[in-house]
């Protein structure tokens, strides 16, 4: 598994390895679908991965994302930034070197960042495997 550091400022510092494998496990609890996490180590200067998931509605979508920051916060991985909470449409929670985006269904499938970021790319990792 990847090394997914709590620190995004690139200094050299100890990585965190269970960074995603927190998100993951918190997007799980809180009966998100569809986790889908792309590997995007050395094609992207924002993180090291994205995690992808989708709300059966706004509710449930703006509660997992206030659910997961939450978490990473008590975990000791900072404040971890959260966008869109208000619409809960479509929200993102930057923790760093992981940013998760989770989706009502028919905006997930409107915007279709899997398709975008895993063109010609064997990147795309469903929950649960190692990134």
């Amino acid at each position: 598994m990847s090394s997914l550091s709590s620190n995004s400022s690139g200094a050299d510092s100890p990585a965190e390895p269970n960074l995603l494998e927190r998100i993951q496990t918190s997007l799980d609890d809180d009966k998100a679908e569809d986790i889908v996490t792309i590997d995007l180590k050395g094609r992207s200067s924002l993180c090291d991965a994205l995690v992808i998931a989708t709300g059966r509605s706004a509710r449930h979508v703006a509660a997992t994302a206030e659910h997961l920051a939450r978490k990473l916060k008590e975990a000791g991985f900072g404040a971890a930034r959260v966008e869109g909470l208000p619409a809960g449409d479509w929200v993102l929670v930057d923790a760093g070197d992981v940013i998760v985006h989770l989706f009502r269904p028919e905006v997930r499938e409107y915007y279709d960042l899997e398709g975008m970021w895993s063109v010609g790319e064997g990147g795309r990792v469903h929950a649960g495997a190692s990134v």
